[in-house]
């Protein structure tokens, strides 16, 4: 099994590495350097033809790309702790959870990125820095909507630390580093911010 991973910041290869270390796991790890154009070479295009990171190799020969379908896979090898929560209305949760904050949140964090960042400018034929900026009241909508629901539970999809945390923390942190601040009056949600970050697994 071969773990392909970039840079730290990237936050889809850093949700597997999170996952991987709450079960214990220590998977033999490829990097891939996004910034030296590593994943648009044939070697890697051979790997993943869409040039993205993650992408887990399996001893076989199969090739599972996406986080959350390569964190599927792990936690089906190792189901605990369970991240995808328990019971039907447990799982339901954290799906949903995971596909808001992917959407809400993830989606116009990478819009802001792609459109408006330096780093970014080089990679893209084109920076519509228009479009790029109007991402970011809608960012911050979706922060309001997680302040919002951990207001009444611990964690985003309730009791547990789970999936969608991972997503949501990976996706914040990508936030700020391209310069998409966490607000300070978001009380619940810098709590938990600060909780999940204490986590051993958070600097994977």
């Amino acid at each position: 099994m071969i773990f392909y991973d970039s840079e730290k910041a990237a936050p889809n290869p850093r949700r597997v590495r999170i996952f991987a270390a709450e079960k214990g796991m220590e998977l033999p790890r490829q990097e891939v350097a996004l910034f030296r154009g590593e994943h648009r070479g044939d070697a890697y295009r051979a790997v993943n033809p869409l040039g993205q990171t993650p992408a887990l190799k399996l001893d076989d020969g199969t090739v599972i790309t996406e986080s959350v379908a390569i964190c599927r896979y792990l936690e089906a090898l190792h189901p605990d702790p369970p991240l995808f929560g328990e019971g039907a209305a447990g799982t339901a949760l954290v799906e949903m959870w995971t596909r808001r904050v992917e959407l809400l949140l993830g989606w116009p964090a990478r819009m802001v990125w792609v459109h408006t960042h330096p780093l970014t400018a080089p990679l893209v034929p084109h920076q519509y820095t228009e479009f790029g900026e109007s991402n970011r009241p809608l960012y911050a909508q979706g922060l309001a909507l997680c302040d919002a629901a951990l207001a009444e539970t611990p964690f985003i999809a309730g009791e547990r630390f789970g999936m969608a945390d991972i997503v949501l923390l990976t996706t914040i942190d990508f936030g700020v580093f391209i310069g998409l601040s966490l607000p300070e009056e978001m009380a619940y949600l810098n709590d938990w911010h600060r909780r999940v970050s204490a986590r051993s697994s958070a600097s994977a």
